[in-house]
């Protein structure tokens, strides 16, 4: 009988991606959906050529429109904490690569992702189709005015610094909804996650330290 190929890259990318979820877990990434939904979401897809070897690393890195791919932990950490169930609508301010919002696919109903840069939005839906995710539904638009025609919405991730309690996000979440964002104008900004009480009121919990780029008001100009 033949010997079955042997394919030494896939085995190599498996192994990294082994060892990546065990950095999570130890870090505190411990709910097992979503390291499932990461182990299942091919990271190497979302990041330039030229940082393919570095897909499995626990980094963030640079894509277009001097934007990045947020490091694995945090994706995880803020995954987590949006606590985010099979029947949930959940909005995604930021769709950068779209790496964070395939990874909420596999958790959510449906997913709706906003991005002001057109050419990273047109990258990220080609992604999106190679990888049949047909539950995430794109805007191209500013991100700070949410999706108010769709909302509200269970669940709402922030990819982007907030400079200040983003208010207008907040209005459109339904009663008992959850949303996450790094909130703060300095290079570091403070991880928060922001619970409504079901009553108009939201209970504020932060999160840790964390470096995003600012969440920039309208859409923006490409040449």
């Amino acid at each position: 009988m033949a010997d079955t190929p042997h394919n030494g890259a896939e085995d190599g990318d498996r192994a990294r991606m082994g060892r990546l979820i065990l950095a999570l877990r130890s870090q505190g990434v411990t709910d097992p959906k979503v390291l499932n939904a990461i182990e299942a979401t091919p990271r190497d897809l979302f990041v330039p050529e030229l940082f393919k070897e570095q897909s499995f690393e626990d980094s963030a890195l640079p894509i277009d429109c001097g934007q990045t791919i947020s490091q694995p932990f945090i994706v995880g950490l803020m995954t987590q904490a949006l606590k985010v169930e099979p029947r949930h609508r959940v909005l995604e301010i930021g769709t950068g690569s779209g790496y964070q919002a395939a990874i909420l696919s596999k958790l959510a109903r449906y997913v709706y992702s906003v991005e002001r840069y057109r050419t990273l939005l047109t990258e990220a839906e080609r992604r999106f189709k190679a990888l049949d995710l047909q539950n995430i539904i794109t805007r191209f638009g500013d991100g700070g005015e949410g999706w108010p025609e769709q909302a509200p919405f269970d669940r709402i991730m922030v990819t982007a610094a907030a400079p200040s309690e983003p208010r207008a996000l907040l209005a459109q979440l339904k009663p008992g909804g959850i949303l996450v964002a790094p909130v703060g104008r300095g290079a570091v900004q403070t991880l928060v996650r922001y619970i409504d009480d079901g009553e108009g009121a939201f209970r504020r919990e932060t999160l840790g330290d964390v470096r995003f780029v600012p969440l920039v008001e309208g859409v923006a100009r490409e040449l």
